[in-house]
């Protein structure tokens, strides 16, 4: 498969964001990835997931939302409406470039990037076909959770008790498509064998089907 890959700055409020931008030829859709607390573009979790949904024809943009500076700062990391809006702002950008216009767009949070996803998935409306969650604190998205419009997948490892019991709340305000989808075997970062992929099939299909619904 034949794919555009590149090193790519996002400039936003100020601050140069940097990610990794991979469009395989005639890409079904994009999705943006939006790594938890911690975490970065490099986790291996998210990059393993990235290559699952380029396999199935998805381009991935995997960016870090904070600069160096930001994330040494422990408070930022979870300022949520900080991160939807980077998220939001960098939706924009990726828009703009030749290779994905008109190419339908979806979230992938992680952690606590799957609540900066589903506040900006509310604040674009109808330019986010898709979310898929994986482990995430949707639950910490707040009241906008009710106004996201794309079709929703929540993803929990059957072993991660208390993450269940969060996305169970969160899933019960929204009022987009929704599934929620329990991995048994699995804690919280799906390191158990074959989880983490069992994840990444799901978050595929999901993608795939709404990407087509779309009209990708």
């Amino acid at each position: 498969m034949v794919e555009l890959e590149r090193l790519v700055r996002i400039s936003v409020e100020g601050v140069s964001l940097e990610g990794n931008w991979v469009i395989p030829e005639n890409a079904l859709g994009l999705v943006l990835f939006v790594h938890g607390s911690g975490s970065s573009r490099l986790s291996p979790r998210n990059n393993y997931v990235a290559q699952i949904l380029r396999n199935g024809g998805i381009g991935t943009l995997l960016f870090d939302l904070l600069s160096k500076e930001e994330d040494r700062v422990y408070a930022t990391r979870f300022d949520i409406d900080l991160l939807s809006e980077r998220l939001a702002l960098a939706t924009r950008w990726a828009q703009r470039q030749p290779e994905a216009v008109g190419l339908p767009l979806g979230y992938f949070g992680a952690s606590t990037g799957a609540a900066a996803a589903l506040r900006a998935a509310a604040q674009l409306g109808d330019a986010i076909a898709a979310v898929v969650s994986r482990g995430g604190r949707p639950d910490l998205t707040g009241p906008t959770i009710t106004q996201v419009k794309a079709p929703t997948l929540l993803i929990v490892g059957g072993l991660d008790g208390v993450v269940i019991g969060l996305n169970e709340q969160a899933f019960a305000s929204l009022r987009a498509k929704k599934e929620l989808a329990i991995i048994p075997g699995a804690t919280h970062l799906f390191e158990e064998q074959g989880t983490l992929e069992a994840a990444a099939r799901l978050a595929l299909d999901w993608f795939k089907r709404y990407f087509k619904a779309a009209g990708g």
